[in-house]
C-alpha cells in the first residue's frame, strides 16, 4: 500500500488524522515522520480524537512515551531524543507494540530495527512552492 493525500490547513490535517484513528485496530504501529513544525503534533491530535482520547494530547518530547485511554489505549512515542536503539528497552517499547493498544511513534526512522514489519509509515511533508498550511501526507505499509 502507498497513497498519497493533501490537506490544506491544520483543520484538515486533524480531521485525516481523526479518520485513520478512528479506523485503527489493536495491535497496528503508525511510524510517523516529518520534519520538526510540519505538522505530526496537528495529526496526532486528529488521531487521537478518533480513537475516542477525551485527555489533551501533546508531544512526548520528554517523557518518550505518553498514554491515553480511548476506544483503545493510544501509546504516543517520541524518539527523537532516542540516541540508540537499546535506549528503547528502557520504555518497555515491546509490551506497547505488540500490546492491544494502538502506538503512534514520531521520529520512528531513528529506531527503523524495533518497528515491526507491518507498521504503518504516516510521512507529513510541507511544499514550500504551495500555500504554508499545505501538507502531503504519505502512507505506506510494507509487510
Amino acid at each position: 500500500m502507498n497513497e498519497r493525500f493533501e490537506t490544506y490547513s491544520p483543520v484538515e490535517t486533524e480531521a485525516f488524522g481523526e479518520k485513520m484513528g478512528r479506523e485503527a485496530k489493536a495491535g497496528q504501529v503508525y511510524c510517523l515522520s516529518g520534519d520538526l513544525g510540519v505538522g505530526k503534533t496537528v495529526f496526532t491530535k486528529g488521531f487521537a480524537k478518533g480513537l475516542e482520547v477525551t485527555e489533551y494530547v501533546t508531544s512526548p518530547t520528554f517523557a518518550i512515551v505518553n498514554e491515553y485511554e480511548g476506544r483503545l489505549p493510544l501509546y504516543h512515542y517520541d524518539v527523537y531524543r532516542i540516541s540508540c536503539e537499546e535506549e528503547m528497552e528502557d520504555t518497555g517499547y515491546e509490551d506497547y507494540f505488540y500490546g492491544e493498544g494502538v502506538c503512534l511513534v514520531e521520529w520512528a526512522e531513528l529506531v527503523k530495527d524495533l518497528i515491526p514489519q507491518d507498521a504503518i509509515w504516516i510521512t507529513v511533508e510541507k511544499d514550500y512552492t504551495k500555500d504554508d498550511d499545505y501538507r502531503l501526507i504519505t502512507i505506506r505499509q510494507e509487510g
